[in-house]
């Protein structure tokens, strides 16, 4: 929320901000809670990532952990700055990760394999070249709800295909956090004029950035069960000091 003060950053060039004063918390970040809440997104991802790692999963969901990290590095600069070339570093990875999850949740049962990398490959790359060149700010949010839209009945597919409470409940904790995240999220953005005359803000886009970071996790953790159930690693899912799920496997031992 722009209010005319200077900064280490010049003037705001984003097409997009946010229900948050600008440059209140420090001369060097222009919205502060905005950029810090994206640090759980980074320590979940990492989470993800060194149990990829560790247990030997296939290497697109290292892929996945890493552009889970990417896109918070992004959104993180993106909230510090409000300029127009960190935006396009927060917004294209939002693109680049949905074309990733629609890899991973499609090509099992896609029987022309390197026609779906190729194209989603392709589909990215001349995304991020328009992208680089034109603003479209309601279109974009058009085409990534049209992303996020196109998960959906794959991941209603591997739900109903699963019987496994624990891997459901995963499924279940990914749609609440989703649902309360947007909640959040569409706050922030209709009621702005009114939580800007609140004593206190609420900070829902902070709020929705920490969703969205366990919100990823859930859904990672939910595909790497279903995944490692198509692969025959007999998964289950484990807790982390009793609480914190992850995905458990064991592979024969011929892999």
């Amino acid at each position: 929320m722009g209010d005319g003060i200077s900064s280490f950053w010049g003037p705001v060039t984003s097409t997009t901000e946010w229900c948050e004063q600008n440059y209140a918390r420090s001369y060097y970040v222009a919205e502060f809670f905005n950029t810090v809440s994206n640090v759980p997104c980074i320590l979940l991802a990492l989470i993800g990532l060194i149990n990829a790692l560790r247990q030997r999963f296939e290497k697109r969901f290292s892929v996945l952990h890493v552009s889970n990290i990417i896109l918070a590095i992004g959104s993180m600069l993106f909230h510090a700055t409000l300029q127009r070339l960190q935006q396009q570093g927060d917004e294209t990875p939002m693109v680049w990760e949905m074309l990733l999850y629609i890899y991973i949740l499609y090509s099992p049962d896609w029987h022309y394999r390197s026609t779906m990398p190729t194209f989603l490959f392709l589909y990215g790359a001349v995304f991020a070249i328009v992208h680089s060149q034109i603003r479209f700010e309601i279109g974009f949010k058009v085409h990534y709800l049209v992303l996020c839209l196109l998960c959906i009945p794959r991941m209603y597919k591997y739900y109903i295909h699963t019987d496994d409470r624990s891997a459901k409940r995963l499924a279940k904790l990914y749609l609440g956090t989703l649902l309360l995240g947007s909640i959040c999220w569409l706050s922030d953005r209709v009621f702005c004029k009114d939580i800007s005359r609140w004593y206190f803000n609420p900070q829902g886009h902070a709020i929705w950035h920490v969703f969205m970071g366990f919100n990823s996790y859930f859904a990672n953790t939910f595909l790497m069960f279903c995944r490692a159930q198509q692969r025959g690693w007999n998964p289950r899912v484990a807790y982390f000091m009793g609480f914190f799920p992850y995905v458990k496997i064991e592979k024969p031992k011929t892999q």
